[in-house]
């Protein structure tokens, strides 16, 4: 006959049992599609001796990550936002789901940036203007942008690149894009959008 205490224990070591038990099972996450990103419950993580595999892949996303937002600029999109859990998880199928969707992200994101939306208007008004590298002033590169165009649309390329014969062709593009969407349209080239018949 059991004593009562041992009756007394017998639920708290079965509800024991049932908790490691569940534990195990949700731990799997071999199954999933997309695994989910790890969650900051304020505990600190416990410490985990990154492998050189993790290392290469955690490079390739940055790599990745720094392909995209260098065509997102040429572009003047928003970054789309980093937030490095893949570097700090301890879910290796997380971070190699993580490696999948930047390197999905930078492909699109240079498949879009070949090819402005007037890509066949600019290189039109550029037959007639001069070539991508024209350093004369007071106009500059293959569109033949003044420094007050420059300074408006291409700001940022100015300050880091400095004057558009620098800037690559399609960097020059982008700019111009700019200026059409701004409401610009063709205006800024008269005479050779009228050869190119934009007007």
């Amino acid at each position: 006959m059991r004593s009562r205490r041992s009756r007394l224990l017998l639920p708290v070591v079965l509800v024991g049992l049932a908790a490691a038990l569940c534990s195990a099972m949700l731990g799997s996450t071999a199954g999933a599609s997309v695994p989910q990103p790890p969650t900051d419950n304020g505990e600190a993580p416990a410490p985990r001796v990154i492998s050189k595999a993790d290392r290469q892949v955690i490079r390739r996303i940055i790599n990745h990550r720094n392909s995209t937002w260098r065509w997102q600029t040429v572009m003047f999109t928003p970054r789309t936002p980093y937030h490095g859990t893949a570097e700090t998880t301890q879910n290796d199928e997380y971070r190699r789901w993580a490696l999948r969707v930047w390197e999905n992200r930078a492909k699109v994101a240079w498949r879009k940036a070949q090819r402005p939306p007037h890509y066949a208007e600019w290189q039109c008004i550029h037959r007639y203007e001069g070539s991508w590298a024209d350093p004369d002033a007071p106009y500059y590169g293959g569109l033949q942008m003044d420094m007050s165009f420059q300074r408006a649309y291409g700001w940022n390329l100015l300050q880091t690149k400095g004057t558009a014969d620098n800037w690559s062709a399609l960097e020059q593009m982008w700019v111009a894009e700019r200026a059409h969407a701004s409401g610009r349209g063709f205006y800024p080239w008269p005479n050779t959008a009228r050869y190119c018949n934009l007007f």
